[in-house]
């Protein structure tokens, strides 16, 4: 066994991102504050957005989306089971039921008809997820739910960086949740974005974040006259740091050589792995380009050894590789829910796996985690 292990992921983190977080502790405001705001606009402009709401993950980014459309108890949201469970998990938390909607074999996305398939006279909204940084084909989607009535919310959790002919993912978005886990290509830690191109949803959804208050603390500790708060709603403690957000600002400053980077080790494994019996990479979709946040394959049914059993000879070569995306209905949370038939949705999750891809990758590493690849489609 190898005791250099290769991780499937390592944030892109240094000196830089230490001064930042140094310098939001020295300066003595650490909690939400003008750096999260600093943040919020620089984040919204990259996106193409006109308004940036910072919270404390993607999780609570689906969470407030939900509460702003008015989702609750009788409703059904279409959403992906084959996502992180969180996204599904959003639905539960307003009161309402998750419909899951079968994907795309090619890109692991929903389409018009995978949802136009599960689709009820009680849906009220539909949750499209850009899988593993794979974009979504939102011009298809948002056609389709201008013509069902429908508001399509966007988890764009992998997807900082992903293009949609030619625009950034979360150009045009009604409502986009966004993550900053250290997994994902941009990390503040932990941490999350909405953005939206809605005033009224931007002020709504920031009065939300911080326990429905009318006046945020920033600007109350701004004001040279005491601001008596009221609180307009029931609302969340759904806040992000000025310590996370200075190291945000940072990783935002460095997102196009990550992206580049990214894109550079996926051609090289597209490359090495073009011979390979029996993988299927994932690839760009025709209408958009990938971050590639996540590198997975695909095996044939006829490979010579099965997912979890790959997985475990990768391990003992010193390969950390992971399953591919999860399926939320095939879990105990949602053992109880019904749903149609998923078969393309079962075959992704059972039979992919993520790759290591992370920013200082050498040839050398990948060169190894394709040996181990090759080792095992010759049994």
């Amino acid at each position: 066994m190898s005791t250099d292990r290769i991780p499937v992921m390592i944030p892109w983190l240094g000196a830089e991102e230490a001064r930042a977080a140094s310098d939001a502790v020295l300066s003595g405001w650490v909690a939400q504050g003008p750096r999260v705001a600093a943040f919020e606009k620089a984040f919204a402009e990259r996106v193409g957005a006109e308004h940036g709401i910072a919270v404390s993950s993607c999780t609570t980014a689906l969470h407030l989306s939900l509460v702003a459309l008015g989702i609750g108890p009788g409703d059904e949201v279409v959403v992906p089971s084959l996502s992180f469970i969180a996204t599904a998990n959003a639905v539960r938390y307003v009161g309402a039921e998750p419909v899951f909607a079968d994907v795309d074999a090619a890109t692991a996305n929903l389409t018009p008809d995978t949802v136009d398939a599960v689709r009820t006279p009680r849906t009220r909204a539909v949750l499209a997820v850009h899988q593993g940084g794979v974009p979504a084909d939102v011009h298809a989607l948002r056609a389709a739910c201008a013509d069902w009535d429908l508001p399509l919310v966007e988890d764009a959790a992998c997807a900082i960086g992903s293009t949609v002919g030619g625009k950034p993912v979360g150009h045009g978005a009604l409502l986009a949740a966004w993550s900053f886990h250290p997994r994902k290509v941009v990390t503040t830690g932990e941490g999350g974005m909405i953005t939206t191109d809605d005033a009224e949803w931007a002020a709504r959804l920031r009065r939300l974040r911080e326990h429905g208050m009318n006046a945020s603390a920033a600007e109350r500790h701004a004001s040279d006259r005491p601001v008596l708060e009221s609180y307009l709603e029931v609302g969340f403690n759904y806040r992000m740091t000025d310590i996370q957000a200075a190291v945000g600002l940072v990783q935002l400053g460095k997102l196009d050589v990550m992206i580049g980077r990214r894109r550079e080790l996926a051609a090289r494994y597209d490359t090495l792995l073009h011979d390979v019996p029996g993988l299927t990479p994932v690839r760009d979709p025709a209408h958009g380009q990938s971050n590639f946040q996540s590198y997975w394959v695909l095996l044939d049914e006829d490979f010579p050894v099965g997912r979890d059993d790959l997985l475990g000879a990768l391990s003992a070569a010193g390969v950390s590789a992971r399953r591919g995306i999860m399926a939320a209905h095939l879990e105990p949370a949602y053992a109880d829910q019904p749903h149609a038939p998923l078969p393309v949705t079962e075959r992704i999750s059972r039979d992919s796996l993520i790759l290591p891809l992370f920013h200082t990758m050498t040839e050398a590493q990948q060169d190894r985690v394709v040996a181990a690849l090759r080792e095992q489609a010759r049994r």
